[in-house]
């Protein structure tokens, strides 16, 4: 059991508030959740959205707290409205951004191809993917749920350098657990967090596949987050509704405690 070993996958705790708080309102959050997860031993990520980037970078400078985007393009500029490019972010500081967010790809035509050139361009650049797979209700019940995790995996991460791959950050979100207050067992969280890391394995050798941490991602709260991080294939949480209330988050954050 890798936990064992902190060093070898600092567990990692990231917020995607969604397309929830204004600029006014993010400040106020950050402004809360700074003092309470001060001196936590995990990577802590907030993820507002776009039009709050540039103020949370600016109010965690120092804090130990990283900001993720929720989504980028893979070009790296041009005629694509309303999209955001790789270097928009880096330049006002944000070094971590979600790919391939169920949300995402449910709504707005992500695909396995997309998130695949996403992830690529973000190690590319240096920033820190956080990739989103999962399974539908209807794949879990016909049994399906580990071989569309371990495609999802596969596709994603297509021509990753092995000597990048450690940087990636994947995320098993069950769509039918993400905004329902339905949960994964923690059991069931660490089998398909398992299989991705088998996946990883697969594609680019244990020792690699080791370091990569692997957060849960279906409605992680403070009541439930000490079970799931308990497992030994959790290593973090991509947390949704609770990430948008600082006591909430931050229970989340000092787990175990």
């Amino acid at each position: 059991n890798t936990k064992e070993d902190p060093d070898l996958r600092k567990p990692i705790i990231a917020g995607n508030w969604k397309m929830n708080m204004t600029n006014t309102e993010a400040k106020k959050l950050i402004g809360e959740i700074i003092p309470l997860v001060k001196g936590a031993d995990v990577e802590v990520v907030v993820c507002p959205n776009l039009t709050c980037l540039a103020a949370a970078v600016e109010l965690t400078r120092g804090t130990g707290i990283s900001v993720g985007a929720q989504n980028m393009h893979w070009e790296p500029k041009g005629a694509f409205t309303g999209e955001t490019s790789v270097a928009m972010l880096k330049d006002i500081g944000v070094t971590h951004v979600i790919i391939g967010h169920s949300e995402r790809r449910a709504y707005f035509a992500e695909t396995d191809e997309t998130v695949n050139k996403k992830v690529l361009v973000a190690l590319e650049n240096g920033l820190t993917p956080i990739v989103c797979v999962g399974e539908s209700l209807g794949q879990r019940e016909a049994g399906k749920a580990a071989d569309v995790v371990s495609h999802q995996t596969a596709a994603a991460l297509k021509n990753v350098p092995a000597g990048k791959a450690d940087r990636v950050v994947m995320a098993y979100e069950p769509i039918w657990a993400i905004g329902t207050g339905k949960t994964a067992t923690a059991q069931d969280a660490n089998e398909i967090n398992t299989v991705v890391r088998e996946t990883l394995a697969w594609l680019f050798g244990s020792e690699i596949a080791d370091r990569v941490r692997i957060q849960y991602g279906g409605s992680m709260n403070a009541k439930n987050a000490d079970e799931l991080m308990a497992q030994p294939n959790v290593d973090g949480g991509l947390i949704g509704g609770a990430s948008l209330k600082a006591a909430d988050f931050s229970k989340i954050v000092l787990f175990g405690k």
